[in-house]
């Protein structure tokens, strides 16, 4: 697991060095990947590793919870990132990404992104108390699934943005 982990941090590194600009998504994979190389790395046993594992996982729920509350998503900064890294203009797209309807999405989005985390962690707490280490094993595929069904819901909550702004920006042209 921890050399896996090494690509996507040099990758990020020379993607950095090269455009010389930082965006929130690049230092948030960068630095998941680094705590989780150092959860992997300092853990010392494998049931620490799995606790560590699900205290983080915990934690980001609550930090993604923490940015809806003070109402900068995270899961639109992450899609400021990305629309600008296809050549949009960030400032008209924030002003864009900030019209209330799509505003919600976006808190629905960043919610989807809590909820997984804290339900995968619950889950894997639930397999440890009752399995122990093997808990790892156990809910593998429980877990895999759940997370491909929330993530495939996060997509989906991203084309509908993306559909919200075309539909947007067909009737403004219509209107002029």
């Amino acid at each position: 697991m921890l050399a896996s982990s090494v690509p996507g941090i040099i990758y990020s590194m020379i993607r950095f060095a090269l455009l010389k600009k930082i965006n929130l998504f690049g230092v948030f994979i960068v630095s998941n990947l680094l705590i989780g190389t150092l959860i992997d790395v300092l853990s010392g046993s494998a049931i620490n590793l799995l606790w560590n594992n699900v205290f983080y996982s915990y934690f980001i729920g609550l930090l993604f919870v923490s940015t809806i509350f003070i109402n900068k998503p995270i899961a639109l900064y992450f899609a400021l990132d990305f629309v600008e890294l296809q050549g949009q203009n960030r400032i008209k797209m924030r002003e864009v990404f900030y019209q209330p309807r799509v505003l919600t999405i976006f808190k629905l989005i960043t919610f989807g992104f809590a909820f997984r985390d804290i339900l995968l962690a619950s889950i894997k707490v639930w397999l440890i108390v009752t399995y122990g280490i093997e808990s790892f094993d156990k809910g593998l595929i429980l877990r895999q699934v759940l997370s491909w069904i929330l993530t495939g819901l996060s997509i989906y909550g991203f084309i509908y943005i993306s559909k919200l702004i075309n539909d947007n920006s067909k009737s403004t042209n219509k209107a002029l």
